[in-house]
């Protein structure tokens, strides 16, 4: 096969004026592959400076509640920076270190990846410059203050949907035109290679550590893995500890939005999505995209799912059967966001409780001595907004109307 491609997706698809930039990041991450001491000099720096190896947990509650399979949950929510992004962005942090650039730049929706861009830059001593669409900018306040208080310069995309793609867009502007001193830390397993591939590379860590976790925990692999999927680097992060592993089902879970048939949806891979073969921005995939190739709006409750593509991987894995993919609806997402936090005291963000809305409706179907994984990527703090609204909580519009008095 091709390097690059899985299946007939992937490639680099690139600016002649990019070739030199990706020939010396390709030498640079061959090189770190190759040598050991870089792998162990990540994990050390992640278990210094992050959670790392985040817990596997019980959910004995909801196990109970259910009446199914034994439900246990990868928590990436305590990761430092509240997600899986932080595993990514330090890997390529020091990657960064090796190639002696001095600014990252990075795009965002969720946020998540944008602060834990910040951190690591922060942390590097690197100048950072976060892209993220304006729509993102607005649901997502909280991010975006710390990511300017980390030293990070934001700047809101207006161009489109005002969401990820068109962040993604302007990050390669940027590039483009600086690409002697600047590093582009793509957040997901999505882009020209060696990105989906180098990024995937960095999120095994989570299978890694949740395969030996389970074993420890329950006896034997578990019979399915749940993952949320936007881009796919949270999902791709958690398969590639099972991937081996023919008896064990990797389930990743779309954004099903206002529900597939009314277009208003950011799923790629389910039946009925409307998804095409396509190349945008570095790489081949499937896109959600009009019949002339032009990239259509997404939605989802959670932002860092509204993606309109998906990890070249990803779409191999689900073409040759190995992934089996389903969508989660907003209404849903809510419903089993609400169910974790009474049952378990746990609160997942939005994209990673579409994760939970499959494996709540699968687990009772299954036999009590079956096990699930399910992969809760991100924490919901920052999603207060989006679920106080989503709730319709009176309490907390009384909260912001007094606060925004206050500031006038």
């Amino acid at each position: 096969m091709k390097k690059g491609y899985y299946g007939q997706w992937g490639g680099a698809f690139i600016p002649e004026v990019l070739q030199a930039t990706f020939e010396a990041l390709n030498k640079v991450y061959e090189s770190a592959r190759a040598d050991a001491s870089f792998w162990q000099e990540y994990v050390d720096l992640m278990g210094n400076y992050s959670c790392r190896p985040t817990p596997l947990t019980y959910a004995e509650n909801m196990t109970r509640h259910l009446g199914g399979a034994k439900i246990y949950i990868k928590r990436e929510d305590l990761n430092h920076t509240g997600a899986h992004k932080a595993n990514n962005v330090m890997g390529q942090g020091l990657l960064v270190r090796r190639m002696g650039k001095k600014r990252v730049i990075a795009e965002t929706g969720a946020g998540q990846h944008g602060v834990a861009t910040a951190t690591m830059a922060a942390r590097f001593g690197f100048a950072c410059t976060i892209y993220m669409g304006e729509e993102d900018v607005a649901r997502q306040r909280p991010n975006v203050f710390w990511m300017e208080k980390l030293g990070a310069t934001v700047v809101p995309v207006t161009d489109g949907s005002r969401t990820l793609k068109d962040a993604m867009n302007e990050a390669f502007r940027d590039w483009v035109t600086s690409m002697d001193d600047t590093h582009y830390v793509i957040g997901t397993v999505c882009g020209p290679h060696p990105f989906p591939e180098m990024v995937a590379w960095f999120q095994s860590i989570i299978g890694i550590e949740a395969r030996k976790q389970i074993l420890a925990q329950h006896g034997r692999m578990p019979d399915r893995v749940y993952a949320c999927v936007g881009g796919g680097s949270n999902a791709m992060g958690i398969f590639q500890g099972f991937l081996d592993e023919p008896g064990v089902e990797l389930i990743g879970v779309e954004a099903g939005g206002h529900g597939i048939a009314t277009g208003r949806h950011a799923s790629r891979m389910v039946e009925g999505s409307g998804a095409s073969a396509g190349v945008a921005q570095g790489y081949k995939t499937k896109f959600l995209q009009s019949p002339e190739g032009q990239m259509l709006d997404t939605h989802s409750i959670a932002a860092g799912l509204d993606y309109v593509g998906i990890s070249p991987i990803l779409a191999d894995l689900g073409e040759k059967g190995r992934v089996r993919f389903a969508a989660a609806t907003d209404r849903e997402v809510i419903e089993a966001l609400s169910l974790t936090m009474r049952k378990e005291g746990l609160i997942p963000a939005m994209e990673s409780s579409h994760a939970f809305v499959q494996a709540i409706k699968e687990a009772p179907t299954m036999s009590k001595d079956q096990a699930i994984i399910i992969n809760m990527s991100g924490r919901g703090d920052k999603d207060i907004f989006t679920i106080a609204h989503a709730f319709d909580d009176p309490s907390w519009k009384a909260f912001i109307v007094k606060r925004a008095d206050e500031y006038r």
